[in-house]
């Protein structure tokens, strides 16, 4: 079948919503996912006999409110479309206005960072027009999900689609003043757009299932590095292995289904690892698309019987796995903001919105990396393959060429040409080049009409670093347009506010090597914040500036940001504990045992070869036996090491004082039991060796 005939079947999209409702209703229904405000109970009760007449259709028995809470993974409870049987035994399928519009879950199984009490545990779920209601084939059975936000009795919100709302309103109000000053009296909408790029790893479900690391904790604790990684750069773009792209297939036509515009595969640069990339589209829908796009991704690799890996970092010694949030805004007449035309050093307006992102970006700084920490973050950001723990911008030769002029000048007199490719091949077309080059080493990099934050994990929700790239950005927008409508020539102030935006905070801007050490020291001597953990990081959540910035445009309240900060302690604690206590099991039960084989086996060796042939050199089982109990005895001591410092944790009072011991003290004696462990794998024979190798998972598929 043509994908273009079963494209988004288990949508309840406007096109279902158009055949389906009366013309005043879907006219109702499209003004209020417009414009705000809420329909009238009435049409929602004519809506919800649609959608549920349409879910039916599609196979479905059960709907759900489905929601992100602040797990980082979505949630749901499946109600039958069942009434209660009449006096004749019969039942009717049914869902109601109030089915639809507001449901109920126990707020308090939820994080909630002590916004609910275990005693008090009513929370909320309530419908999201802006988001599509889809349905979702699964093993027990078809389900209508209705997207819909999760907020406490109180109001507070408990998910990571409230915030994101609310900071797509702010930035949309913020950018309209400065549209309307340019003389942009056509558009009623700015919205950012978003597409994220989704890495992961690919493994075999059998050996995966032989691995407590990868089971509890997702990621390899132990393991020494194959014979061969990715050295020889052939993994990048390389053909796809059969499995593989078994999986690949209908994974994509499961997203497609969905309506979700899975376009890009591709084989990523570690073995093993790969890519999927969708066509961008409205923010919370992208957050809506990313979090389906990973949960299918697991249930689809089930079927085949691989196992998809979405950690930032299963495998030490290769490349980790993030997710590359494409960040854009557009106007709903479709003008995109970030468009710098053919000549940028004359696109007033565009310059206007760079400095103010420019301004945002190097004002919040801590804001945005804290953004996208998380524990499996920590073992892949700094490293050589994704962007340093220090936040930059990247704008290419053509901006930074505009920008400089600007700062030395107050203007830009002309601006770098984008020219053309000579490959010497007299049959190939002339190609153009771009006028900027790419600079994979940038968190923040600007490529052509987005910017691309490239920070985020593999596994996190992207609805958070959009929050508070709107909210910023917002902030930004807010200031310039405050200081244009003093002004009698709006033009000249513009132009004299992208001079002072630039001045002040060019400082963010690095176009060099973000692997390097020189630029850590260059990015301290400019005055940049270095958060390289996650720990590290939250105390900004909380600061005078955050809580004013986020209050100021609604998007967070003082305790909301407290409770998330202390669901990011809580969070790094208790996955830093989990993988500490399974290292224990690990170490204690499989690896020690079959050392302790592996030497006896040497030992009686030695013993057996000296009384055979007492004058018979056994020098190599000698050097391996004393190698191998010296290592022994170093992964011992070091078990003991982290079972007292496991032991000592649970003693210790308060979320922030435990992350920071699981930091400082835990993490460290991780590292040194996984060291002689790791060692001990290239001496003990593969036949005694307990567990697959790294060879054996990103190799073997």
């Amino acid at each position: 079948m043509i994908v273009s005939e079963y494209f988004g079947e288990n949508v309840f999209n406007k096109s279902q919503m158009q055949a389906r409702l009366p013309k005043e209703v879907y006219e109702e229904v499209i003004h209020v996912e417009k414009n705000g405000g809420s329909i009238s109970a009435k049409s929602a009760d004519i809506v919800a006999q649609a959608m549920m007449q349409w879910a039916i259709e599609r196979g479905a028995t059960h709907y759900t409110h489905w929601f992100l809470p602040l797990t980082g993974i979505t949630a749901e409870k499946h109600d039958a479309f069942l009434t209660a049987p009449d006096a004749m035994g019969k039942t009717i399928m049914k869902l109601t206005e109030k089915q639809l519009i507001r449901g109920e879950s126990d707020a308090s199984s939820f994080p909630s960072g002590g916004l609910r009490a275990t005693h008090y545990a009513r929370g909320y779920t309530a419908w999201d027009m802006t988001s599509p209601a889809f349905v979702k084939e699964m093993s027990c059975g078809t389900i209508l999900c209705i997207p819909t936000l999760f907020f406490s009795y109180h109001g507070e919100a408990l998910d990571n689609k409230t915030p994101l709302l609310r900071s797509m309103e702010a930035i949309s109000q913020q950018a309209l003043r400065i549209l309307r000053l340019f003389g942009d009296n056509e558009s009623t909408k700015v919205t950012p757009s978003v597409g994220a790029e989704q890495e992961y790893f690919i493994v075999d479900r059998e050996k995966y299932l032989k691995r407590r690391d990868l089971i509890y904790t997702g990621r390899t604790l132990f393991g020494a590095p194959a014979p061969k990684g990715q050295e020889l750069e052939d993994q990048y773009f390389g053909v796809i292995r059969e499995r593989v792209g078994e999986f690949m297939a209908d994974l994509n036509t499961e997203l497609w289904k969905m309506g979700i515009t899975a376009v890009t595969q591709h084989n990523e640069v570690a073995p093993g690892q790969h890519e999927l990339a969708p066509i961008y589209c409205t923010c919370n829908v992208a957050v809506d698309h990313n979090q389906l796009t990973m949960e299918t991704m697991k249930r689809v690799a089930g079927k085949h019987g691989l196992v998809c890996l979405l950690h930032e970092k299963p495998f030490a010694g290769v490349n980790g796995s993030g997710k590359h949030n494409n960040w854009s805004i557009s106007t709903d007449t479709g003008k995109n903001l970030l468009n710098p035309g053919e000549t940028p050093n004359n696109n007033l307006q565009f310059l206007l919105v760079l400095s103010c992102i420019i301004k945002a970006v190097d004002r919040h700084a801590d804001l945005l990396r804290t953004s996208s920490a998380c524990a499996g973050n920590d073992q892949r950001l700094g490293a050589d393959e994704a962007p340093p723990a220090i936040i930059s911008i990247f704008l290419g030769n053509q901006l930074e060429d505009v920008v400089q002029q600007i700062v030395d000048n107050g203007t830009a007199a002309d601006c770098l040409t984008d020219g053309q490719l000579d490959t010497g091949v007299s049959t190939l077309p002339v190609i153009k080049r771009d006028a900027a080059d790419r600079n994979r080493t940038s968190p923040f990099a600007f490529t052509g009409n987005k910017f691309e934050f490239r920070m985020v994990g593999s596994s996190d929700c992207i609805a958070n670093s959009n929050t508070v790239l709107n909210t910023i950005v917002a902030e930004a927008f807010c200031e310039a347009a405050d200081a244009l409508q003093k002004s009698d020539d709006v033009l000249k102030e513009a132009k004299k506010l992208i001079a002072e935006n630039l001045r002040n905070h060019s400082r963010v801007i690095f176009n060099g090597n973000g692997y390097s050490d020189e630029w850590v020291q260059e990015a301290a001597r400019r005055g940049l914040p270095n958060l390289p953990s996650m720990v590290a990081s939250v105390p900004s959540l909380t600061t005078e500036k955050a809580v004013k910035l986020f209050e100021q445009f609604g998007v967070f309240t003082k305790a909301e940001l407290e409770s998330r900060s202390e669901i990011l302690y809580e969070t790094y604690a208790k996955v830093t504990c989990i993988e500490a206590r399974t290292m224990l099991h690990m170490a204690s039960k499989h690896y020690i045992p079959s050392v302790v084989r592996y030497s006896t086996r040497l030992a009686d060796s030695v013993c057996k070869v000296r009384s055979a042939c007492p004058s018979a050199s056994f020098r190599v089982q000698e050097t391996l036996l004393k190698k191998t109990c010296a290592l022994l005895e170093k992964a011992d001591d070091a078990l003991q090491h982290l079972q007292e410092c496991v032991e000592h944790s649970n003693a210790l009072d308060g979320v922030q004082e435990m992350a920071n011991y699981c930091h400082d003290v835990i993490a460290p004696a991780m590292r040194a039991l996984r060291e002689p462990i790791d060692s001990l794998e290239l001496i003990v024979d593969k036949d005694i060796w307990p567990v697959p190798t790294y060879g054996d998972l990103m190799f073997e598929v």
